[in-house]
């Protein structure tokens, strides 16, 4: 057994099994020890930042944490982005970074970088095991860092001597650690002050948007307290008989019309509220003025056990509401909108589905159908950073074989991490890619208003415009070898989605709104 060896048996003896890997010579070792040991699956992407999305997209849905594979700096680099939106998302991500021979780094080579420095600000844990010896121990101490709680992204750098350098310490275990409940006190300091409030609100996230988590807090929506969700949430189950909690607005000001007269703001499974952006004369906070402020139960705490525990004190009743199951009145016609999709992913919706969501302007016209369309969840861009629905899909698909996965995307973000469709034709996965075509970065056209630019002219309308020359998204997914097709009219994309849902594997299809 060589060091890699020791990596690769920990990683599977602790239940991390999917590796996303873009690999180079530093990780030669790791590739090889990928023969010795079958239970970790391999997967191939094109570009790092697909790799690091889909791992996001695998913790997520499996609530363990996958690896990936990445070649020094500059690879992990590359999926900086997507590290970003699962260290937001707080999901558990093992990084495995290769790095030159511990004698090697002296000679700076050209690939040679400061990689701790590099995977500080998106990494919760960051160790180098430069002996073989360590690298088991060290591998179980990232795996049990990168759950938490609340858990993210870690960094475990292999230099290549370690990696291929005999050892007699092998595997390690590792310790999953636990989420405290929230005191007793806590509880019945919050619920006094709920019920001495006029216009109380309930702000949950993470981990308190989850399922079980959802049903706790309609007990609270039926006791008369407001229960809001964060505008962002990285996966919430969605449509007939869930609990749908109003949403933090996106804009701020938007946020704080919605909260006008709001007295008592409680924290769950997340914190204060703030808006995306600053924009001249606008606050930064979106928690009302005079509004005070307190926490139930932090990110690293059990929100299960918090809702239920403060239901329970406030006397909720046993259940809350939940939405029913209405699906639009027949298939939509006309010219092709964000609207029609949406009527037309709510019809044909299975129950289970996995949404991706990086549709940008066009995501609110599927969200609102498909509230009452057959049970499914959503997971969502937590970092803001686009480029993330193709890569989650494709961990989400590995995570979760027996269901549907749709990931949603604008046409801008889409083309961050285009090479995700390769990877779905190679593993042959049950998802289906919706690019919405306006030929446009549309959100920016919005925000230049917003901000006080004002109107872009010739030259700031040649940043925003996509049209020229438009893409071409069947002939670029059909290269990548998945089935494509474009459509132009509701019927149209109504009949292609209806397909997409009955058959399985990767399907491709480009709404040109």
């Amino acid at each position: 057994m060589n060091g890699a060896d020791a990596l690769i048996e920990t990683l599977v003896q602790n239940g991390v099994t999917a590796c996303f890997a873009n690999p180079g010579t530093s990780e030669m070792q790791f590739v090889s020890a990928l023969d010795r040991q079958p239970a970790m699956r391999p997967v191939l992407c094109l570009f790092e930042g697909v790799a690091t999305g889909a791992a996001d997209g695998y913790g997520r849905m499996a609530d363990v944490p996958a690896c990936t594979l990445l070649h020094l700096g500059p690879g992990y680099g590359n999926g900086l982005a997507n590290l970003h939106n699962a260290r937001r998302a707080y999901t558990p991500i093992v990084n495995v970074i290769g790095d030159h021979a511990t004698y090697h780094r002296q000679y700076d080579a050209p690939l040679n970088s400061d990689i701790p420095t590099i995977v500080k600000p998106n990494s919760v844990w960051v160790k180098s095991a430069d002996s073989a010896d360590e690298v088991g121990a060290v591998t179980a101490e990232a795996i049990a860092a990168s759950y938490g709680p609340p858990g993210g992204p870690v960094s475990l750098i292999l230099p290549a001597d370690a990696a291929w350098t005999d050892t007699a310490k092998g595997a390690a275990r590792s310790t999953k650690p636990t989420r405290a409940a929230p005191s007793g006190e806590t509880v019945d300091t919050v619920a006094k002050a709920l019920k001495a409030a006029r216009k109380p609100v309930v702000l949950i996230g993470g981990r308190a948007c989850r399922a079980d988590a959802l049903r706790e807090a309609a007990r609270l929506q039926a006791a008369g307290v407001r229960v809001m969700a964060d505008t962002f949430v990285s996966r919430q189950p969605r449509g007939a008989g869930v609990f749908s909690p109003a949403r933090m607005q996106y804009f701020g000001e938007a946020a704080l019309a919605d909260l006008e007269g709001t007295d008592l703001m409680v924290y769950v499974g997340t914190a204060m509220p703030v808006a995306f952006f600053a924009y001249p004369s606008r606050p930064s906070v979106l928690v009302p003025e005079g509004c005070e402020t307190t926490t139930l139960a932090t990110r690293a705490e059990d929100a299960v056990a918090a809702l239920s525990a403060l239901a329970d004190a406030l006397g909720a009743p046993a259940s809350g509401p939940s939405n029913p199951l209405k699906l639009p009145d027949g298939s939509p016609t006309g010219p092709l909108t964000p609207q029609a999709c949406g009527q037309s992913i709510a019809r044909h919706l299975p129950e289970g589905a996995i949404f991706c969501d990086d549709a940008v302007t066009s995501g609110g016209g599927v969200a609102v159908p498909c509230m009452t369309a057959a049970p499914h969840e959503v997971l969502a861009l937590t970092g803001g950073a686009i480029g993330i629905a193709m890569p989650l899909s494709i961990g989400a698909a590995v995570a979760c074989p027996d269901r549907k996965v749709i990931s949603l995307n604008g046409d801008g973000a889409g083309m961050y991490t285009v090479q995700a469709l390769w990877t779905l034709a190679r593993e042959q996965l049950d998802v289906t890619v919706v690019v919405f075509a306006n030929h446009s970065y549309r959100i920016l056209n919005i925000e230049m208003g917003r901000t006080g630019a004002g109107n872009p002219g010739p030259s700031a309308s040649k940043l925003l415009d996509l049209g020229d020359p438009k893409i071409d998204w069947v002939s670029m997914a059909k290269g990548l070898g998945v089935d494509a097709v474009r459509c132009e009219t509701a019927e149209q994309f109504d009949a292609a989605f209806a397909r997409a849902m009955k058959t399985p594997g990767p399907k491709f299809i480009e709404a040109a709104i």
